[in-house]
């Protein structure tokens, strides 16, 4: 996909991102507080963070689309997945806030009192939402290959059962447990610890290149194969660099073959696996004798 309209997509998934969130903010906060919701108010709160996070994807996703400089030949990508873990940080700092005030509104005992029916309409309100905002910036995410806008989503994703969440607790409120508002405000804490383990793991596995689906592997030898000249491809490596990745692999050609048509080869190779693969943005090809066993064939 061309980075220039792959930019103009990405920035307009992040624009509805953040002008629906700062929306729930703001009426969260307002019914949360008018209806005396714990759960709701503490929502806000997260929605809030949500603002924050999905600025600084904006920012990690405008930096990977720098192209490559004599600095950083493989480009900028990697600030994606950098970016995510800057997201990690901010949902622990709100579940740590979370918490601190579930704690003190359960301290109060006896003197909770349940909120009004209004908190529980916002709660519908806000499934429905989140529920579309999340899946339009996955789908995003997921067509520009995007770990920024994807980790954005999947944080988003947590508010559709929190606010499901929230409605349960103030439906319980009013039915003669208002306990419940309070618990419901831990448990969205507990989605938000969950979330940021998800996004860890997935931007940590992308920085320290974690071995990609066997689906990938087998494309880029299926691709390298279907070259003429091309008997066989092994060792094949993939190093992801943000949106894109990098392929390195060996193919074997005719043994008594000169070198300038094996050279030709191989970058007939690296053309056609860019052409057919999005994901891959750049390859480098190792050329091997086809009588020579695949150990035996290194660089």
């Amino acid at each position: 996909m061309d980075e220039k309209i792959r930019g103009k997509i990405g920035e307009k998934a992040v624009i509805v991102s953040v002008s629906g969130k700062i929306i729930l903010t703001i009426f969260n906060f307002i019914v949360g507080t008018l209806s005396g919701s714990t759960a709701l108010v503490v929502e806000s709160a997260h929605t809030f963070s949500d603002i924050l996070t999905s600025a600084i994807a904006f920012i990690g996703f405008k930096i990977g689309l720098k192209p490559a400089d004599k600095e950083h030949p493989y480009g900028h990508g990697r600030a994606e997945p950098l970016v995510g873990l800057v997201i990690v940080i901010f949902l622990l700092f709100i579940s740590y806030e979370i918490f601190s005030e579930v704690y003190y509104k359960l301290t109060l005992g006896p003197s909770l009192t349940p909120p009004g029916i209004i908190a529980a309409v916002m709660a519908l309100v806000g499934i429905a939402a989140n529920y579309i905002m999340s899946s339009y910036s996955m789908r995003i995410g997921r067509k520009i290959n995007s770990p920024a806008i994807i980790a954005d989503a999947n944080h988003q994703k947590v508010d559709i059962f929190a606010c499901a969440a929230i409605f349960v607790g103030v439906i319980g409120s009013r039915l003669g447990f208002p306990i419940l508002d309070p618990l419901v405000g831990g448990f969205v804490g507990l989605l938000i610890l969950k979330t940021a383990f998800d996004v860890a793991r997935d931007n940590i596995n992308h920085i320290m290149g974690k071995v990609p689906s066997n689906k990938l592997i087998n494309d880029i030898k299926s691709v390298a194969v279907s070259v003429e000249g091309v008997y066989d491809a092994h060792d094949i490596k993939v190093n992801y660099l943000g949106p894109y990745a990098s392929a390195e692999l060996h193919v074997k050609v005719e043994s008594d073959l000169a070198l300038k048509k094996a050279h030709k080869i191989s970058h007939n190779v690296e053309k056609t696996l860019i052409d057919k693969i999005d994901l891959i943005n750049s390859a480098t090809v190792h050329v091997c004798p086809l009588d020579e066993d695949d150990e035996n064939c290194y660089d």
